[in-house]
Protein backbone atom coordinates (compact mmCIF):
# COMPACT_ATOMS: atom_id res chain seq x y z
CA UNK A 1 0.00 0.00 0.00
CA UNK A 2 2.53 2.31 1.02
CA UNK A 3 4.72 1.45 -2.57
CA UNK A 4 1.09 2.63 -4.00
CA UNK A 5 1.20 5.94 -2.56
CA UNK A 6 4.67 6.56 -3.26
CA UNK A 7 4.21 5.96 -6.90
CA UNK A 8 0.91 8.13 -6.84
CA UNK A 9 3.00 10.90 -5.32
CA UNK A 10 5.48 10.60 -7.90
CA UNK A 11 3.28 10.81 -10.60
CA UNK A 12 2.19 14.09 -9.11
CA UNK A 13 5.62 15.43 -8.60
CA UNK A 14 5.96 14.66 -12.74
CA UNK A 15 2.83 16.29 -13.85
CA UNK A 16 4.01 19.41 -11.55
CA UNK A 17 7.29 19.63 -13.40
CA UNK A 18 6.16 19.21 -16.86
CA UNK A 19 3.80 22.44 -16.45
CA UNK A 20 6.72 24.41 -15.22
CA UNK A 21 9.07 22.83 -18.63
CA UNK A 22 6.24 24.12 -20.43
CA UNK A 23 8.19 27.44 -20.84
CA UNK A 24 9.20 29.75 -23.41
CA UNK A 25 11.80 31.02 -23.95
CA UNK A 26 13.85 33.54 -26.87
CA UNK A 27 15.96 36.50 -27.21
CA UNK A 28 14.40 39.74 -27.53
CA UNK A 29 15.68 43.00 -30.06
CA UNK A 30 17.64 44.36 -27.05
CA UNK A 31 19.48 41.14 -26.88
CA UNK A 32 18.05 40.27 -23.48
CA UNK A 33 16.87 36.26 -22.79
CA UNK A 34 12.94 36.17 -22.49
CA UNK A 35 11.12 33.96 -20.26
CA UNK A 36 7.01 33.17 -20.59
CA UNK A 37 4.40 30.98 -20.87
CA UNK A 38 3.37 32.58 -23.83
CA UNK A 39 5.10 32.33 -27.53
CA UNK A 40 6.84 35.28 -28.64
CA UNK A 41 5.27 38.22 -30.63
CA UNK A 42 5.72 37.79 -34.36
CA UNK A 43 8.28 40.39 -35.34
CA UNK A 44 11.15 37.70 -32.73
CA UNK A 45 12.92 35.35 -35.43
CA UNK A 46 12.69 31.83 -35.38
CA UNK A 47 16.43 31.82 -34.77
CA UNK A 48 15.91 33.71 -31.72
CA UNK A 49 13.81 30.96 -29.73
CA UNK A 50 15.32 29.06 -27.42
CA UNK A 51 12.98 27.06 -25.80
CA UNK A 52 9.20 26.38 -26.65
CA UNK A 53 6.69 23.71 -24.92
CA UNK A 54 7.52 20.27 -26.11
CA UNK A 55 11.44 20.54 -26.14
CA UNK A 56 12.20 21.71 -29.88
CA UNK A 57 12.94 24.99 -31.87
CA UNK A 58 9.85 26.44 -34.01
CA UNK A 59 8.52 29.37 -35.51
CA UNK A 60 6.14 31.30 -33.22
CA UNK A 61 2.88 30.79 -33.10
CA UNK A 62 0.39 33.45 -34.24
CA UNK A 63 -1.91 34.24 -31.03
CA UNK A 64 -4.21 36.75 -32.58
CA UNK A 65 -7.32 35.10 -33.62
CA UNK A 66 -8.62 36.18 -36.77
CA UNK A 67 -11.10 39.10 -36.84
CA UNK A 68 -14.87 38.66 -37.03
CA UNK A 69 -15.22 41.20 -39.65
CA UNK A 70 -12.73 39.93 -41.53
CA UNK A 71 -10.58 43.61 -40.84
CA UNK A 72 -7.11 43.02 -39.83
CA UNK A 73 -6.94 43.06 -35.94
CA UNK A 74 -4.39 45.58 -33.78
CA UNK A 75 -1.91 43.22 -32.07
CA UNK A 76 -3.14 42.80 -28.07
CA UNK A 77 -1.89 44.94 -25.40
CA UNK A 78 -0.01 42.17 -23.59
CA UNK A 79 1.86 41.12 -26.05
CA UNK A 80 2.81 45.03 -27.27
CA UNK A 81 3.53 45.75 -24.16
CA UNK A 82 6.55 43.03 -23.65
CA UNK A 83 8.94 44.69 -25.85
CA UNK A 84 10.85 46.85 -24.43
CA UNK A 85 10.08 50.92 -24.08
CA UNK A 86 6.56 50.22 -24.70
CA UNK A 87 3.30 49.72 -22.83
CA UNK A 88 3.80 48.52 -19.50
CA UNK A 89 7.55 50.76 -19.04
CA UNK A 90 5.78 53.65 -20.16
CA UNK A 91 2.85 52.37 -18.02
CA UNK A 92 5.03 51.99 -15.21
CA UNK A 93 6.99 55.18 -15.66
CA UNK A 94 3.86 57.16 -15.78
CA UNK A 95 2.42 55.32 -12.36
CA UNK A 96 6.40 56.43 -10.74
CA UNK A 97 5.93 59.92 -12.03
CA UNK A 98 2.16 60.40 -10.00
CA UNK A 99 3.57 58.41 -7.57
CA UNK A 100 6.73 60.85 -6.80
CA UNK A 101 4.18 63.88 -7.40
CA UNK A 102 1.58 63.10 -5.31
CA UNK A 103 4.65 62.56 -2.60
CA UNK A 104 5.93 65.94 -3.53
CA UNK A 105 2.79 67.13 -2.84
CA UNK A 106 2.37 65.96 0.50
CA UNK A 107 5.65 66.78 1.38
CA UNK A 108 4.96 70.41 0.40
CA UNK A 109 1.24 70.12 2.23
CA UNK A 110 3.14 69.48 5.64
CA UNK A 111 6.13 72.39 5.22
CA UNK A 112 3.06 74.61 4.59
CA UNK A 113 1.60 73.34 7.96
CA UNK A 114 4.86 73.53 9.97
CA UNK A 115 5.60 77.36 8.78
CA UNK A 116 1.77 78.24 9.17
CA UNK A 117 2.50 76.28 12.82
CA UNK A 118 5.66 78.50 12.89
CA UNK A 119 4.20 81.76 12.16
CA UNK A 120 1.47 81.53 14.47
CA UNK A 121 3.86 80.64 17.19
CA UNK A 122 6.23 83.71 16.09
CA UNK A 123 2.66 86.36 16.64
CA UNK A 124 2.34 84.67 19.97
CA UNK A 125 5.83 84.96 21.26
CA UNK A 126 5.70 88.55 19.79
CA UNK A 127 2.79 89.87 21.66
CA UNK A 128 3.97 87.52 24.64
CA UNK A 129 7.30 89.69 24.91
CA UNK A 130 5.31 92.71 24.81
CA UNK A 131 3.29 92.01 27.46
CA UNK A 132 6.49 91.12 29.55
CA UNK A 133 8.55 94.21 28.23
CA UNK A 134 5.81 96.51 29.36
CA UNK A 135 6.64 95.54 33.41
CA UNK A 136 3.14 95.07 34.41
CA UNK A 137 2.76 92.13 36.78
CA UNK A 138 1.67 89.20 35.09
CA UNK A 139 -0.23 86.20 36.89
CA UNK A 140 -0.27 82.28 35.78
CA UNK A 141 -2.15 79.62 36.97
CA UNK A 142 -0.95 77.27 39.28
CA UNK A 143 -1.45 73.40 39.22
CA UNK A 144 -4.53 73.88 41.36
CA UNK A 145 -5.54 76.40 38.73
CA UNK A 146 -5.10 79.47 40.87
CA UNK A 147 -4.10 82.68 39.51
CA UNK A 148 -0.73 83.44 41.12
CA UNK A 149 1.87 85.95 40.52
CA UNK A 150 5.37 85.59 38.43
CA UNK A 151 8.27 86.99 40.87
CA UNK A 152 11.48 88.26 38.99
CA UNK A 153 12.78 84.76 38.71
CA UNK A 154 9.68 83.32 37.07
CA UNK A 155 9.30 86.32 34.65
CA UNK A 156 13.22 85.90 33.32
CA UNK A 157 12.13 82.55 33.01
CA UNK A 158 9.50 83.09 30.97
CA UNK A 159 11.58 85.75 29.25
CA UNK A 160 14.23 83.40 28.54
CA UNK A 161 11.73 80.99 26.77
CA UNK A 162 9.76 83.25 24.86
CA UNK A 163 13.09 84.38 23.92
CA UNK A 164 14.17 81.31 22.33
CA UNK A 165 10.71 80.57 20.71
CA UNK A 166 11.21 83.89 18.63
CA UNK A 167 14.77 83.07 17.70
CA UNK A 168 13.62 79.57 16.27
CA UNK A 169 10.27 80.60 14.60
CA UNK A 170 10.69 83.88 13.88
CA UNK A 171 13.53 83.63 11.24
Amino acid sequence: MKAMHKLLLLAVACTWAMGAAAQWQWIDKDGRKVFSDRPPPNDIPAKSILKQPGGGRAAPVAVTPPAADGAASAPKPALAASAPGTGKDKELEEKKAQAEAAEAAKKKAEEEKIAKARADNCTRARQSKAVFDSGKPVTQANAQGERIYLDEAGRAAEVKRINEIIASDCK
